[in-house]
């Protein structure tokens, strides 16, 4: 019969739990494997199935695998995003000591002053000077060069150096000029220590108990260890009489006579009696000074005789305000910053600044008691 057919293949009922715990304790892993001839009832079975103990082993091990991938992927991606951040500029140099350096090998400071006459300030870019430029560089350079004293000469000038006076009080006033008293004359070749007032560096240190010598400085021949002759030290009384004749509307009358235009180029040179010169220029206190003084612009000079020669061929004296008559001053060594620039000044400021290395006591002198505190480094 035909209902004896289907009968055949009718299909098994599935087992619940209960069923399988009454039957076996491992019929649950065995239903993974066991099939039944009927197609419906083995899809059924399998997935009513339970995940076995080593499908959970492998499924944490999978997912220890994915988050050990995660991890490193986000470290590596914090890694490149904050190394392709711009780095911070690096911190800006030390500022430069305030303090000495110290002497490695000399129990005391051994200084060189040393001058070369007619170096005018602006000649060390005419060319290069690698010598000069490495001394600017480790030391400390006026940067708009060293101011001389008036007038702008080399024996006035070298000797306020060394005395860190004004040529109206060391004496020497000029390159050659006569005595008004004596009538003597001095020139660049006089050697007679009454010319010389004032107590320059050499006597200075020698009377400090240390060790000095000159070589070709303006005054160094002159000049011996201990008192200044007798004569030197006596006071030189004024010349009223001199001065009394050259009343100030005689000098009136030459500055009208300069500049009516009689003069070739009169306008050029003005006169002064000296006690009506600038006070800057420091140049009227000494009896050896004359009573009157001319100033002539730059690029100009009076000559005695007439020439076709239109040149002043490098000539100096000028008003030490005039910027071409400066020259340049580098001081170098543990005392002085690196790489500083101070401000321009007068040579008359050496003296005290020399004196101040060595650590000796100076003579009085014309330059300011502070200056080189304000340009030396501090003790270390």
């Amino acid at each position: 019969m035909p209902s004896s057919a289907f009968t055949s293949t009718k299909p098994t009922p599935l087992p619940t739990q209960d069923h399988d715990d009454q039957h076996s304790p491992s019929s649950s892993s065995k239903a993974l494997l066991s099939f039944n001839t009927d197609s419906s009832s083995s899809s059924s079975s399998s997935s009513s199935s339970s995940p076995s103990p080593s499908s959970h082993k492998a499924l944490f091990i999978i997912l220890i695998v994915i988050t050990c991938i995660a991890l490193s992927s986000s470290f590596a991606f914090a890694f490149l995003f904050f190394s392709s951040k711009p780095q911070p500029p690096p911190p800006p140099p030390p500022p430069p000591s305030i303090l000495s350096r110290p002497l490695s090998k000399l129990k005391r400071p051994a200084l060189i002053l040393v001058s070369s006459d007619g170096f005018r300030f602006g000649y060390q870019f005419k060319t290069p000077t690698p010598h000069i430029s490495r001394l600017i560089a480790n030391g400390t350079e006026a940067e708009t060069g060293l101011i001389p004293v008036f007038p702008s000469l080399t024996f006035p000038n070298h000797y306020s150096i060394a005395t860190g006076l004004y040529p109206a009080h060391h004496g020497i006033i000029n390159n050659r000029f006569k005595d008004p008293l004596s009538g003597e004359e001095f020139y660049m070749g006089s050697h007679d220590p009454k010319w010389w007032l004032g107590e320059p560096l050499w006597e200075t240190v020698v009377k400090n108990g240390l060790k000095a010598a000159t070589y070709f400085w303006p005054g160094s021949e002159g000049h011996k260890v201990g008192a200044d002759d007798p004569q030197i030290t006596q006071a030189v009384a004024r010349i009223d009489t001199m001065i009394g004749r050259l009343i100030k509307d005689v000098v009136a009358k030459m500055n009208e006579g300069l500049s009516s235009g009689k003069v070739e180029n009169g306008k050029f040179l003005r006169v002064y009696l000296k006690e009506d010169l600038p006070r800057r220029l420091h140049y009227s206190a000494s009896d050896r000074i004359a009573p009157v003084i001319g100033l002539i612009e730059e690029g100009f000079k009076v000559e005695q005789k007439r020439t076709k020669r239109q040149e002043c061929g490098g000539s100096h004296g000028y008003d030490n305000a005039v910027f071409s008559m400066r020259t340049i001053f580098i001081g170098h060594g543990p005392q002085f910053a690196r790489g500083r620039k101070i401000p321009s000044f007068e040579n008359v400021e050496i003296y005290n600044l020399v004196t101040s290395i060595l650590k000796i006591k100076g003579a009085p002198n014309n330059g300011s008691a502070s200056f080189a505190q304000s340009v030396l480094l501090s003790d270390a």
